[in-house]
């Protein structure tokens, strides 16, 4: 199983939020970012500090992906 960040992608397309706005209020750097942007292994404190600052959950972000 892989995990895919499509779902933060399509939540950020609907707020109309730009990437350097998510890494401002999620205190998160542009090198993090990229590693979601390219579905890798981030830290769930990253996680949870992306989804206090949109308002969501996990699911609302991440979703779990076969390999195939």
């Amino acid at each position: 199983m892989v995990v895919s960040y499509n779902n933060l992608w399509k939540l950020m397309i609907d707020r109309k939020m730009k990437k350097q706005e998510l890494c401002r209020l999620a205190n998160i750097s542009p090198t993090t970012l990229a590693k979601i942007a390219n579905d890798g292994d981030v830290y769930v404190s990253t996680l949870e500090r992306i989804c206090n600052a949109l308002g969501c959950d996990f699911a609302d972000i991440m979703q779990m992906k076969s390999e195939d």
